[in-house]
């Protein structure tokens, strides 16, 4: 998406063949390699007079070395700005900006162009940063302005010029909005010279930055610059959910990376039959429900069955172009159940798991069996006794009871009840 020269045509949506890694390095929104800084220029040659200096965020503009300055980049430099001067940073010189003025400006003039004045001295770098310091406060104090005019609009950002004279209001709004009392109610307030620059909610998230969903920064605020439009139809083309909530942004639109892959898909879909085609089958006629690119199979199912939830058959590409030409030829197939494939299932060897080292929480299980406290073991061995205590068997029951009159040697005799209040010693008389 950062080059204007790979995008695919013929009426299909515009991705992006270089995925963000140009080899000229363009699509790498603040950082620039200069890989022709070793190469001399040839003899009777100067060097390009036109550098690129960037300022806050991502704003970037050409300006002519007309003094034949020694830049290098990330020199901080001065330049004309109307009204008085501004303060910025080299970002790419030489040969390399060439490049740069030909794929970002085709119609740029090099003699209309604002002139590089100097490089900044110490009091003018001063002044710049104290000018950055201040727009988080101005930028809070310009949202109540607006709130209090009742203005549908949203401040989200602000630009101060290098020399505090001027600043660059940035906001978003749905439709039109008049916002004259609110310049001259900041410009009273904050004695600079105002001015209102309307940008999309694209541009909005690539000034402010974030997190995407995909856990990294957005996309838009560190290496892409220019947006592509984005239709629902490359997240069609890619079996993709239309579900705004995921197909969405922290703009509110379309994910500019829904792009990404897109010609791949494009490419890849060729190779498969169209899914407008139905299949005449002697069980019936059978539509086209999806399409699995990277198994490279076509879903089908019969008519009158999509509402079941089941019947789908599964079937190749190539399986399909044969159904399609039989078809053509005026013969059908009994069943599409005949064309599908059947896929060997793996079968894992088998063997005994002697360490346990293939169980990947073999680890969490010896850390629960140290957890587990012991119970107490019952010893009723006496005190001092280091010798374990023998059992004696327990003798085996007679399966013919002792008549009542043979006195049993193994039952213990029970003691006689004690009276209460007396010695049962003495016979009673």
């Amino acid at each position: 998406m950062g080059c204007s020269n790979c995008s695919s045509g013929g009426g299909t949506p515009r991705g992006c063949k270089n995925n963000g890694t140009c080899s000229s390095g363009g699509c790498n929104k603040l950082e620039v390699f200069d890989w022709l800084a070793n190469i001399s220029l040839p003899q009777g040659h100067s060097e390009y007079d036109i550098v690129e200096v960037r300022f806050k965020n991502s704003r970037k503009n050409f300006y002519r070395n007309s003094k034949s300055l020694a830049l290098h980049v990330g020199d901080i430099v001065v330049v004309e700005a109307s009204p008085g001067y501004d303060v910025g940073v080299v970002s790419v010189t030489g040969e390399i900006a060439k490049i740069q003025v030909k794929k970002k400006a085709p119609g740029f003039k090099p003699m209309e162009a604002r002139k590089i004045t100097r490089v900044a001295v110490q009091e003018e770098v001063d002044k710049w940063i104290q000018a950055r310091s201040l727009e988080k406060e101005v930028m809070y104090k310009s949202r109540t302005l607006a709130v209090n005019l009742g203005l549908e609009m949203k401040i989200s950002d602000v630009e101060y010029q290098g020399d505090l004279s001027k600043a660059t209001f940035y906001y978003t709004a749905d439709s039109r909005v008049d916002f004259r009392q609110l310049i001259k109610d900041m410009a009273d307030q904050f004695k600079i010279r105002v001015e209102m620059r309307q940008i999309g909610s694209r541009q909005e998230a690539s000034r402010l930055g974030g997190i995407g969903s995909c856990g990294r920064e957005l996309c838009c605020s560190t290496w892409l610059t220019d947006f592509r439009s984005v239709s629902t139809s490359a997240a069609r083309y890619q079996q993709l959910s239309l579900n705004p909530q995921k197909l969405a942004g922290q703009c509110g639109k379309l994910k500019c990376c829904l792009n990404y892959e897109l010609d791949m898909y494009l490419d890849t879909i060729k190779s498969f039959p169209k899914g407008d085609t139905r299949l005449q089958t002697e069980k019936g006629s059978a539509h086209h429900i999806k399409t699995d690119v990277f198994k490279a199979q076509m879903w089908y199912v019969y008519d009158g069955e999509a509402g079941a939830g089941s019947g789908l058959i599964a079937l190749s590409p190539e399986r399909v172009r044969e159904i399609i030409q039989m078809n053509k030829e005026g013969k059908k197939p009994k069943e599409l159940v005949e064309y599908t494939e059947q896929k060997e299932v793996f079968k894992e060897p088998d063997y005994s798991n002697v360490v346990g080292q293939d169980s990947l929480n073999r680890f969490e299980h010896a850390f629960k069996l140290k957890k587990k406290k012991k119970k107490p073991r019952r010893d009723n061995r006496p005190e001092g006794s280091s010798a374990p205590q023998q059992v004696e068997p327990r003798a085996p029951r007679a399966e013919n009871p002792q008549p009542s009159g043979t006195p049993n040697p193994n039952k213990k005799k029970r003691r006689p009840n004690r009276k209460k209040g007396g010695n049962n010693n003495n016979p009673a008389e």
